[in-house]
């Protein structure tokens, strides 16, 4: 089922967009929240972690455009719903999968929920290549689960899920290979401690990544690009020692 979270200041609108789904894809979303701002939208997203967001744009205390300042990376699809057609060109250049004009009719829903199918098959095929890539590695006798500390207890990851992890104040947040963001509650130095240096590397004051999981490395602009497509900047500091730990990797 396709996991969903709908924001809209207007329950009514919540409502009859929730019964439309129901009505017409029965049996293929599951809609985990439903919220009236923005602010709610954030963290249902962060508890949630769905696939797609209906997402009404003109709302009271904060548009729906200023949902996106509160994510580094959108792991999630985006419909924009709105009654105003001229927030159109401004939802398309947030790279919304698609815009509804309320009240949202059956045809322009069907539509955009074949946008989504289709986008998420190529998400799909990454996916298969992650877990791919985290198989080949099962029995490698260097690949182990490491116990991350966090606010509740201990969180224990192998290892080869991680693509990354990234300084949070004096948090780190470690990004894995199937899209899921673990919150650690010590700093990316500690982190980077504790894990493997055959394996793992700083590239920036904020970021310690996976070489397993580099794809290229783009001189000119000083940036990594990963399995995921994530593009991550290289310092300048801390470039050759990560050419040189690429090159005695492979």
């Amino acid at each position: 089922m396709i996991k969903a979270i709908i924001i809209d200041d207007e329950i009514n609108a919540q409502s009859l967009l929730e019964k439309t789904l129901d009505r017409y894809f029965p049996n293929k979303f599951n809609i985990v929240e439903k919220c009236i701002s923005v602010d709610e939208g954030v963290q249902a997203i962060k508890k949630y972690e769905p696939d797609l967001v209906f997402l009404d744009i003109q709302m009271p205390e904060k548009n729906g455009f200023e949902l996106f300042k509160h994510f580094e990376v959108i792991n999630f699809e985006v419909i924009f719903t709105t009654a105003h057609d001229k927030f159109g060109i401004k939802a398309i250049k947030r790279s919304a999968l698609d815009y509804l004009l309320k009240p949202i009719s059956y045809l322009d829903l069907a539509e955009a929920v074949k946008k989504f199918e289709k986008k998420n098959e190529k998400n799909f095929a990454q996916r298969k290549l992650s877990l791919l890539l985290e198989n080949l590695n099962v029995n490698d006798q260097n690949v182990s689960k490491i116990a991350f500390p966090t606010l509740e207890g201990f969180e224990l990851i192998h290892t080869n899920q991680i693509l990354y992890c990234k300084a949070e104040s004096n948090y780190c947040s470690i990004k894995k290979i199937d899209g899921a963001t673990k919150t650690a509650s010590k700093t990316l130095k500690f982190i980077e401690e504790i894990l493997p240096a055959t394996t793992f590397k700083r590239i920036h004051k904020s970021y310690v990544i996976n070489l397993n999981y580099v794809v290229r490395y783009h001189k000119a602009n000083k940036e990594i690009e990963l399995t995921n497509g994530e593009k991550l900047p290289v310092s300048f500091r801390k470039e050759e020692e990560f050419i040189n730990a690429i090159l005695q990797n492979h």
